[in-house]
């Protein structure tokens, strides 16, 4: 029933202004509106709110993440941007954070600045 629909995303962050300057102007989201409850910004047909909350604890785990054509490339390039990919010491990453799954997907993490866990992969 819902499988031809666009998804929504919830984000949460303390610190709007911060946040909207990584999701925009860091990972290049399109900007759709920023009002009292939240950010929105689009990417690729599905809207991610980057809802505003006075504090909260952010999960340990990936909370959202992207599908990329050339995780090499996009890696390279949100490095260049500033973005700094997280290490695990119970995983094999390559020089850059690139983990290769036993399925052979490669995945890279990286955190927002309200610690959030998000995640590029290639399938």
């Amino acid at each position: 029933m819902l499988a031809d629909n666009p998804i929504i995303g919830f984000i949460t962050t303390t610190d709007a202004d911060r946040a909207r300057s990584f999701y925009v102007d860091t990972l290049k989201l399109q900007f759709v509106e920023d009002d009292q409850f939240a950010i929105v910004v689009r990417t690729r047909g599905s809207a991610i709110r980057i809802a505003r909350t006075a504090s909260f604890t952010p999960a340990q785990h990936t909370v959202l993440g992207w599908e990329v054509q050339d995780i090499a490339t996009s890696v390279r390039e949100l490095t260049e941007a500033g973005v700094a990919f997280l290490r695990y010491s119970f995983l094999q990453q390559d020089d850059h954070g690139i983990w290769n799954s036993p399925s052979g997907a490669r995945v890279a993490w990286f955190n927002d600045p309200d610690g959030n866990v998000l995640s590029l992969s290639q399938h």
